[in-house]
Order: C-alpha cells, then structure tokens, then sequence
C-alpha cells in the first residue's frame, strides 16, 4: 500500500509546485502543452509575481552575513513586537478560522481584517460578536468581501480600531440562520443554496440544474455565485431590511446568470418572493439534500427533517471603508499632532 501524502496547501506555488488542491484555482496537471506552445510563439518577455516568502533572497543575504535566515528578523535580531501564538486547538478545518477570530475579540483586537472570499468570511464572522470586521477579496467566491487597496484597508482598520461603537463607521451585515429540526446549525452571510447534487467531490456547487432553493441577504447581478441569479430577478442591498427567497423547478421560466467565473447557466425560476427580516421559510424535505452556505456544501438534509431558513441582523459589523475614512477626516485625525476623538 502506498504511504499517503502530507496534506499541504496548492496556493504555495514555490514550496508545493505540483498538488492537488481544491481549495485553490490552479491545475495540479500543470500547463497543457498547447497554451505552452502558444506562448512560446507569441510572448517575448513573460514577467511573473515574486516569491512572497522570498526564499531565494533571504539565502543570498543570509550567506553574504553570515546570520541565519529563519528568525533573523533585523541585523541585530532584536525583535520588539509583542508575538505571540494565538491558545486554540487545532482541527485542520475551518473551525479553527472560527476559534481564531473569538480568540481576537476575547482579547480586545481593535478591528479584524479576512483575506479570503465568503466563505472564509463566514468562518470569521461565526466567531466575532461585536468587533468591526474588515473583508478584504482574495478568494474564489468574493459577494461579501470587497477588493480595496491595500494602504487604504489598514487605514480603514486603524479608524474603525479606534471608536468604542462600530455604527460610526460600521454597518451592522445581514445574514441567513439556518436550522435543522429546530435546532440552530450555521449561518451564510449572502447564500444559502439547496440542491440535490449530493456527491461531494468538492465543496463547491456546480451543477445548476440540480438547484432547488436559492436564499439571499442580499444580490446583484455584478457579481458572481448562486446569488446572482437572484440578483438577476431583482436587486437586494446590505441596507434592505429583507432578503429574496428563489425556488426554482424545471418548468419555471428561463434566465442565464453567471454562478461562477466565465459560466453562465441556465437557471429555470419558478418563483421568487421578498423574506422580511426575522420571518422564517420552512421547508419539510421530501428527499435527501445538500445545503451549500456562501457557496460551500455543510449541511446534509434527509427525508422527513425541518429546514428553516432566516434572514436577520445578527451578522457581523462590517467596517465601510470610505465611510470610516471619511470620519477619521472629519475628526482630524490625519492633522500632524492630532489624536482621533474615540467617542
């Protein structure tokens, strides 16, 4: 029998050139002959994105001074910052993004910034109660996350870190609580799908004609998931006191929308209807299912249980950017020796 592989993640190109990773859009085959041909015979000069780790460069300048290239953080390896390895346990799964952020706002992070997509963006936000959340966009599903440069992120972060009530710059986020037989289970903060593709190859969803249910917080058709298509049908915003139910079936009427990155399916909508805040949609399964949150599947239906689906104002505080930026100006607090007034 063969020994298994070390599990490791396909995003480090330059540490893992060739793995098989879902959680990441490259091809574990590598570049198909044919693109490598057409390049060959078309590209003169092909610049690529550095190591972000720089491994290279800290060899060479670790060998001409002669000092230890891991943990040698200044010439005089002093190292000031206050470090220190956050007091979770560890699962290998998403639980331990959750268990992270709690851990931060149990001991008084200022403002919390996610680098990912929805889903990661979830996993934070099932952690944090009333710390100001900052998403910033660098996953595959991105509704919830915003893409921001990033000088301007931390200063937003740095404003939002500084009032004692985040509605300064804050708005507080919807999101969908979904339980199972009356019992709360999990939470999506833009979607929650239901279909009956109950193979799980992948996390991911990608079989339209299997949808049954789509419920959203909010949607537009800028953008790219299983909320477009309600976006498609009608225009929901992060301040709409309502989200959008769609149920779709195979005689409903035909729209196209793009539920992944250069996809566009055909979707059949048999109704679609406005969920007011805090007013529950009950659905008794008639058949096994699979419930994906934010675009990832995590909860298996069976038949003869209770799913209830509602959209309330419980999500996180989500920092607004230009909103805290604006504030911090209207405070002073870019003036050279002026301190932002916290209340």
């Amino acid at each position: 029998m063969a020994e298994p592989k070390e599990t490791v993640h396909g995003g480090d190109i330059y540490r893992n050139p060739s793995v098989t990773d879902y959680s990441v859009n490259s091809n574990p085959l590598g570049v198909p002959e044919a693109v490598r041909k057409s390049v060959q015979e078309s590209a003169d000069r092909i610049m690529h994105y550095p190591d972000v780790r720089c491994d290279r460069l800290r060899e060479a300048i670790s060998g001409y001074e002669g000092i230890e290239k891991e943990g040698s953080l200044s010439r005089d390896e002093k190292l000031t910052a206050d470090c220190r390895l956050l007091d979770i346990p560890l699962t290998a799964t998403s639980q331990d993004t959750t268990a992270a952020a709690a851990e931060m706002e149990r001991l008084g992070v200022g403002c919390v910034v996610v680098l990912g997509g929805d889903g990661t963006s979830r996993a934070v936000a099932k952690g944090i109660k009333e710390v100001p959340l900052l998403p910033l966009s660098t996953g595959t599903n991105n509704v919830y996350p915003e893409m921001l440069e990033g000088t301007v992120a931390g200063m937003a972060a740095a404003v939002a870190a500084q009032f004692s009530d985040p509605a300064i710059c804050c708005i507080r986020d919807k999101q969908i609580e979904v339980t199972l037989n009356g019992s709360l289970t999990d939470i999506a903060l833009i979607d929650a799908v239901i279909s009956d593709d109950l193979c799980v190859g992948s996390k991911a969803i990608w079989d339209a004609s299997k949808l049954q249910h789509i419920f959203v917080t909010r949607c537009h058709p800028a953008s790219i998931g299983f909320s477009t298509a309600a976006g498609c049908l009608q225009i929901v915003r992060d301040t709409d006191d309502y989200g959008l139910a769609v149920e779709l079936r195979s005689d409903g009427e035909k729209i196209i929308a793009p539920i992944a990155a250069g996809v566009l399916s055909e979707l059949d909508i048999w109704q679609a209807k406005r969920m007011p805040l805090d007013c529950p949609e009950t659905l008794l399964l008639q058949e096994e299912c699979m419930v994906a949150l934010d675009g990832e599947r995590e909860l298996r239906g069976h038949a003869g249980d209770t799913l209830t689906f509602t959209v309330t104002r419980h999500g996180p505080w989500r920092v607004q950017a230009k909103r805290a930026l604006e504030e911090a100006v209207r405070r002073e607090f870019f003036a050279a020796g002026r301190m932002i007034d916290p209340t």
